[in-house]
């Protein structure tokens, strides 16, 4: 996987950077990642100030989240639990799909009784 940091306006530092790549490694069980894109920004004169955005380049559909809040530690919480969820969706719905493909088709299913 190939990851990228962006910094605007935020001093990259080890911490900060160790805290976001062991971040995107930790979804790499669940959905592979080609390419990761990661955007911290700081705009002084807007509230909340911080601002992370992350692209997930896989196989499917990319994923794509954002954060906004006043601390970047927030900011990045708000982008992982969101990237969270989409991962969480995505596989709920491959799991329909395997479910609806497995039942036989109508006209072959045992007519139920009316009554």
């Amino acid at each position: 996987m190939k990851l990228t940091l962006q910094h605007f306006d935020i001093r990259s530092t080890d911490a900060l950077d160790t805290l976001v790549e062991e971040c995107i490694f930790a979804l790499q069980p669940r959905l592979q990642i080609d390419e990761a894109s990661v955007r911290l920004e700081r705009h002084r004169g807007t509230s909340p100030a911080f601002r992370v955005q992350v692209h997930l380049v896989t196989p499917g559909p990319d994923v794509l989240a954002e954060g906004r809040d006043h601390t970047i530690r927030a900011a990045i919480e708000k982008v992982l639990t969101e990237l969270e969820l989409k991962i969480n969706g995505r596989a709920l719905q491959r799991m329909r799909r395997v479910r609806g493909n497995c039942q036989a088709p109508a006209a072959q299913r045992p007519h139920r009784a009316r009554g």
